[in-house]
This record gives structure tokens, C-alpha cells and sequence, in this order.
């Protein structure tokens, strides 16, 4: 019985390094062939593709790594509720709050008016955050949630819609909250009160 010893191109496409996940390699079985793949690609090399639309050019040269500011202000959290609000830390532990964290729900020994603080986080950057050494007090911004405005999770207290919409569920989710917040020994004091006990205090 004859062999058949002519050389065939390989029918498995193999490549290295990291496609969409990270893995040593990968191989693919009888790749398509197009006039834009090179030949290589059926000898265990990837192709090289060249982009369909052609990335960004800056106008002026900008290193590798270098950063290109646009124009304009970059804007967030606009035409949004806000509200400011002094708050001190009566614990003897520093707290740091993060920008997304639900203020409401925030440590029970910052003191501040918590009802006013429903359904806002504060009005800084993502990913950043405020710290409250002990004793300390300070005056924060917050501002209303985006998107569907539904809190989950922190520290138990809220689990429902916090918009100001008026919904089925929207007066009894809160009612609850605040009742929740005075059982678990959660800190609150209203706004015109943290005002005079400041001012006594500074005084």
C-alpha cells in the first residue's frame, strides 16, 4: 500500500500569549483562509491584522506613556440632588469613607443627619475617600445615586429603591431604614442641632 508523504499545510492555527483570556496559548481548528491572512498563519504563526480604522493621532507628538488632557472640564454628577452635611467622628478609630459608599449607612459612630444623607454618596472622584480621624469633624457634600438607585448590602439598613420617585415600595423601604438605623445604635442628629453643637464647641 502506497504513502502518501507530500507535505500538507497544517490545519490547526496555534498561537501564544493571551487571547481574550489569560492563557498560555490556544489553538484553532481548520481556520479560515482569506486573502488578508498570511500564509504563515498554517505553519503555527498567528496572523498579524491590520486595523479596519486607523487609531487615534494626536496633532503634536506625545511620548510613549504620555497623556493627552482634553480641552473642556471634565464634569460628573451633574443636575443631580446634593446636600452638605457636618459630620464628626465620636469613636476612637479613624474612619475612611470611599466616594460609592452609601453615606446613610456609613459607621454608627459618625454623627451627622443621617436622614438627609438617604440615597446620597459623596461628591468626589471615584474610587477616592475621605478619612475622619477620631474627634474630627468636617463638612462633606453628597450627592443623589445614578441609574436604577436601588441600595443593596453596606450595612443592612436600607435593601430597596432610595430614588425620590414616588414608587409602591419607595416610603417603606426608607421608614424602615430609619427605624432600623435608631435599633442598631446608628449616630443621628438633626442638621439645625449638629449646628448649634458645633458652634458651642468652637465658641
Amino acid at each position: 500500500m502506497a504513502t502518501d508523504n507530500t507535505k500538507k499545510p497544517a490545519t490547526d492555527q496555534q498561537a501564544p500569549g493571551n487571547p481574550p483570556v489569560n492563557i498560555d496559548g490556544y489553538s484553532k481548528q481548520n481556520p479560515p483562509k482569506s486573502v488578508d491572512t498570511p500564509t504563515e498563519v498554517y505553519n503555527g504563526v498567528p496572523p498579524i491584522y491590520t486595523p479596519v480604522t486607523p487609531g487615534f493621532k494626536p496633532k503634536d507628538y506625545v511620548p510613549v506613556g504620555g497623556v493627552i488632557l482634553a480641552s473642556n472640564p471634565i464634569e460628573y454628577n451633574t443636575n443631580r440632588y446634593t446636600v452638605r452635611l457636618k459630620v464628626r467622628n465620636t469613636g476612637d478609630r479613624p474612619v475612611q469613607i470611599g466616594s460609592h459608599f452609601h453615606f446613610f449607612e456609613v459607621n454608627r459612630y459618625m454623627e451627622f443627619d443621617r436622614k438627609k444623607a438617604f440615597g446620597c454618596h459623596l461628591n468626589i472622584p471615584a474610587t477616592t475617600a475621605i478619612r475622619f480621624e477620631p474627634g474630627e469633624e468636617k463638612e462633606v457634600e453628597l450627592v443623589s445615586y445614578g441609574g436604577k438607585q436601588r441600595i443593596w448590602g453596606f450595612n443592612d439598613l436600607v435593601n430597596g429603591y432610595t430614588g425620590g420617585q414616588d414608587t409602591p415600595t419607595y416610603y417603606p423601604v426608607k421608614m424602615k431604614a430609619f427605624r432600623k438605623m435608631n435599633e442598631y445604635g446608628f449616630k443621628d442628629v438633626s442638621e439645625d442641632e449638629a449646628d448649634a453643637e458645633f458652634t458651642t464647641k468652637e465658641s
